[in-house]
């Protein structure tokens, strides 16, 4: 187990640095645009597949550095790059998250790679969870599967919403129901391998911010899939929905594994945001002159900027703290995962609203960056778990008590 500290070993600082340069020379220049076309930016996929930052070996590097701040430091410069564009980049990582928490040791070494594919063939992942009637309350979701034991396969039907790489991906990760009973503890997570028939793109959504990540609809019309794309395996799977109906505690379900060990990360890319709007509108304040004078000298724009800092670095330790536990094993008995995501993601909104005030008229057009990251800030209150779905999961863990 790695001893917790804030100083960056030269692995991870090596990595933070190489991050920042991508996300500065490359994703910055090509924000505006691709925020304006509302399209995957896959000539910006394509580089970072060509330096090796899209790929399995990185990810599986980051997830496996002892102190578990390689991830989120590199997210956090994603981020700042562009938030859009880092979800581009990063939303078949959590196609990844959800077959290595759910699935065996031989399952993600035969599909990780296939997440991310070669800088020659790029390959996406999308983990499909949301349903139009299931956001947050993922105990309801109408998707089903049902085992055709004479086929060895299970075959999928529903509709999946607000999915990232949905209906574009390669390898869809998609959590359903096999008995509906049972609720959340009936659920499974399957693999649908590329070109499977009955898996196809329903609406694509136009969204407010990150809108260079692909986000639509996934439809499952008699989907079909081998019996061994069951993350874990059947027998696994048998033994839990044994436990459930004997009414023995459960140890997890199968999407809430997954977010568990993302929230942090989530959290992280929230912080990246923040972190660009703060450092736009120092510099700003320090340049923009009213009245005869820098306006960071009135103790009203120097207030705002201490305070988005000092929020800006509070966000960074519940995510260290966060990402440190979930990586050496620690239980998150407070919901420490969850106050990451929620204090960093409503941190990033607030960030990036004070950044517009202070540049005024200019913060409220495109021609400066400010009101994009404020778009894209919104999201983190919402997706992964709504800021009101973090408060709920703390305030279980904190009383014991299912509070509703």
């Amino acid at each position: 187990m790695a001893e917790f500290s804030l100083d960056l070993d030269e692995d991870t600082l090596q990595i933070q640095s190489w991050v920042h340069d991508f996300a500065a020379n490359v994703m910055r220049p090509a924000a505006h645009e691709w925020d304006e076309r509302e399209e995957t930016p896959w000539p910006i996929i394509e580089e970072a597949a060509r330096i090796g930052l899209y790929s399995f070996d990185f990810i599986a590097q980051a997830f496996a550095e002892p102190s578990g701040l390689m991830m989120p430091v590199a997210l956090e410069e994603l981020s700042w790059g562009d938030a859009g564009i880092g979800m581009a980049i990063l939303g078949s990582t959590l196609g990844l998250a959800g077959i290595a928490s759910n699935g065996t040791t031989e399952q993600l070494m035969e599909w990780g790679p296939q997440c991310y594919g070669t800088p020659e063939k790029i390959q996406l992942a999308a983990f499909a969870v949301s349903e139009p009637d299931a956001g947050s309350d993922v105990s309801s979701l109408r998707t089903r599967a049902v085992y055709d034991e004479a086929k060895d396969e299970w075959v999928l039907n529903g509709t999946k919403t607000w999915i990232s790489n949905g209906g574009i991906a390669d390898i869809h990760v998609v959590v359903a129901s096999v008995d509906p009973e049972l609720g959340s503890r009936g659920q499974a997570s399957f693999i649908v391998p590329p070109k499977t028939p009955g898996l196809s793109q329903g609406q694509k959504f136009s969204k407010m911010g990150i809108r260079a990540s692909h986000t639509a609809e996934v439809i499952l019309q008699d989907c079909r899939v081998p019996g061994h794309c069951l993350l874990g395996g059947k027998d696994k799977l048998d033994e839990k929905l044994s436990r459930a109906r004997q009414g023995i505690k459960s140890t997890g379900q199968a999407a809430m594994k997954t977010f568990e060990a993302t929230r942090p990360g989530v959290g992280a890319q929230a912080l990246g945001i923040a972190r660009a709007a703060y450092e736009y509108s120092l510099d700003y304040a320090k340049e923009r002159k009213a009245f005869g004078r820098a306006i960071i000298e009135n103790q009203s724009i120097a207030f705002k900027l201490a305070d988005m800092k000092m929020r800006i670095d509070a966000s960074r330790l519940l995510v260290w703290r966060a990402s440190w536990m979930g990586r050496n094993g620690k239980d998150f008995v407070a919901g420490e995962g969850s106050m990451s995501k929620l204090f960093a993601g409503e941190t990033a909104v607030w960030v990036t609203e004070e950044a517009i005030q202070i540049l005024g008229g200019y913060g409220y057009v495109r021609d400066y960056p400010v009101e994009r990251w404020h778009r894209d800030s919104k999201i983190y209150t919402i997706f992964e778990g709504t800021s009101e779905i973090q408060r709920l999961i703390i305030a279980r863990a904190i009383s014991g008590v299912h509070i509703k």
